[in-house]
């Protein structure tokens, strides 16, 4: 058995409570859109979000009643970021599964992720804790920040590690601080122990998005996207990135002037630039850089002196080493 089963496992009363709350939440009185999302929740995800909540909960106390509706929160406002991220991109499959847009139409996709959003917030209002409310409200803020910082980068060619960080931080650590934050809040822990945990999460979340975007430079068609993706989208991340700071690497200047060029890469382009970081050790270092943060990662959880952080370092681990 995996890491992440195991955890699943250990989980297991929790999590099942979880799907009945988030199927209890989204029913509605239409029939199309109980439809749509029936079959939506019949491929769900492997629920990394409202686990950190959970395991958070389990940390400071136990997964109390606040917790576990705040876990259903956190999933039904990410899931809404996926439906509309699929419309955005026009995406029809993520995960081997067709998407809404790609099933019905954009008008449906659109009308049930803002149907989603809402019943995040719902959710976020019954545990009746401000700061539970206040985190989703925020994390919508980042979510969309983020998107636009990425839209921005790609437009201006903003080509630095820093802005790079900045789009991750938004757009996939806040999830996960935000997951741990509300575990926290829920088992009323306000004090030194919010802080670190938050940083860990910070942390994971890098690792889990520089870990999705080492995924483009390598052909797969498990992961769900063609390789390249990211970089048609005009999307540079840390592999490629670390390699146009070679200032002596070969073609370097070619390749930054490709990226600058106001016209859509062509699959040429793509696979030189994909090959260039290959070549010049983007893979190695965005590795590097993961390894690095998990020692901090691994740092922090060390100061909690309990069981419960094996099962946040096997967490950590799988989405390290995961293969899609």
């Amino acid at each position: 058995m995996s890491a992440i089963e195991d955890i699943r496992q250990s989980l297991k009363p929790e999590l099942e409570r979880l799907d009945t709350l988030i199927s209890r939440t989204l029913d509605s009185s239409n029939p199309l859109m109980n439809q749509v999302i029936n079959n939506y929740l019949s491929h769900k995800g492997k629920q990394l979000r409202p686990m950190l909540v959970m395991l958070t909960a389990k940390l400071f106390g136990g997964v109390n009643d606040n917790a576990l509706t705040a876990a259903a929160s956190v999933e039904i406002l990410h899931n809404a970021s996926l439906i509309h991220d699929d419309v955005v991109d026009d995406s029809d499959c993520r995960h081997g599964h067709d998407t809404i847009n790609a099933v019905w139409d954009n008008h449906v996709a659109v009308l049930v992720g803002d149907f989603f959003v809402s019943n995040a917030l719902k959710l976020a209002v019954e545990t009746e804790d401000l700061r539970v409310i206040r985190a989703i409200a925020d994390l919508g803020k980042l979510l969309s920040l983020g998107e636009m910082d990425q839209i921005y980068n790609a437009r201006y060619h903003e080509l630095n590690e820093e802005s790079y960080f900045k789009v991750i931080s938004h757009k996939t650590a806040s999830l996960f601080v935000t997951c741990v934050s509300m575990g926290a809040y829920c088992t009323g822990v306000d004090d030194w122990r919010l802080g670190a945990i938050r940083e860990f999460a910070e942390l994971f979340g890098r690792c889990f998005q520089i870990k999705d975007d080492i995924f483009d430079y390598f052909d797969s068609k498990i992961i769900g996207k063609p390789t390249g993706n990211d970089l048609r989208e005009g999307k540079v991340t840390l592999p490629l990135l670390y390699a146009l700071t070679k200032t002596d690497a070969p073609g370097r200047e070619e390749m930054i002037a490709m990226l600058r060029e106001e016209r859509a890469l062509s699959d040429s382009d793509i696979r030189r630039l994909i090959e260039f970081a290959h070549q010049n050790g983007g893979i190695d270092y965005a590795y590097a850089t993961m390894e690095r943060m998990r020692a901090e990662a691994v740092a922090i959880l060390d100061k909690f002196n309990t069981p419960v952080t094996d099962e946040f370092k096997a967490l950590l681990d799988f989405v390290i080493s995961r293969k899609h």
